[in-house]
């Protein structure tokens, strides 16, 4: 793989809890402009990877490298800065205030000094025309003045997505983006992953397999925290260490 493909890349990637090892020398190549999924059964160790990756925990041993700098040992903050942001499984919005005032105070991020809440109303309204695109993108139009508490569960994650898109990352990682969600919100939740794939890299984990046939380029399979395979779903699915380790723990 020709090295300016690889947007983000982790190498003998691991973390110990007292003794535990939840993440054991993970190697993990994402290239440019793809969707790359990290799936594998309960407990394989796919959501401390995440953590890892944007520094919401410290590996106790390995290297992190984004667009080839080593980011090891940076902060989430100087993560997101980058490039590099994530998009919580557990929804992180303002449940009182409104969509459009939701995407606003993360474009405010974009500006020199975070969180300006103090700023005049004309100067934030600035921000609206920008906020309103983004609303629109993640379809959610009709709901730009509804709070974000008053959003059913699947339009709060396109709300979700849309936050973490007004910080304009050149890569984002969804967290089990499809969690709770009914069928109809998976098609638009998909739907939406695609076209934000087309200008930037995603990297998610997730456990809905026909999403993950669906939508990955490329599929990294883990288990007890270990690299068990790597490829095209295709090639992956039928790959008897996946199947075994699936079928061994419960589909999870």
């Amino acid at each position: 793989m020709a090295e300016e493909e690889v947007i983000l890349e982790a190498e003998g990637l691991t973390k110990e809890f007292a003794g535990f090892v939840a993440v054991k020398n993970v190697d993990l190549r994402v290239r440019r402009h793809t969707i790359h999924a990290l799936i594998g059964p309960n407990g394989a160790g796919k959501t401390t990877c995440f953590n890892l990756l944007t520094h919401f925990l410290t590996p106790t041993a390995g290297q992190i490298r984004f667009n080839g700098r080593n980011i090891t040992g940076s902060s989430p903050a100087a993560i997101a800065r980058m490039g590099l942001a994530r998009s919580f499984q557990i929804s992180a919005v303002f449940p009182h205030l409104s969509v459009r005032e939701n995407v606003r105070v993360a474009l405010q991020r974009k500006l020199r000094n975070s969180f300006q809440f103090w700023r005049s109303e004309s100067v934030l309204a600035r921000l609206d025309a920008r906020a309103l695109e983004l609303v629109a993108a993640v379809g959610l139009a009709a709901f730009a003045e509804s709070q974000a508490v008053e959003l059913p569960y699947g339009r709060k994650r396109a709300l979700e997505i849309a936050t973490t898109l007004a910080l304009d990352p050149e890569m984002m990682l969804l967290d089990e983006p499809m969690a709770g969600l009914g069928q109809e919100d998976i098609k638009r939740i998909a739907a939406l992953i695609r076209t934000v794939a087309r200008d930037r890299t995603v990297l998610m984990v997730e456990h809905n397999m026909s999403v993950v046939a669906d939508l990955s380029d490329t599929i990294t399979v883990l288990a007890r925290g270990e690299v068990l395979a790597e490829g095209p779903y295709a090639t992956v699915s039928k790959d008897p260490a996946v199947v075994e380790a699936y079928v061994g723990t419960g589909h999870g």
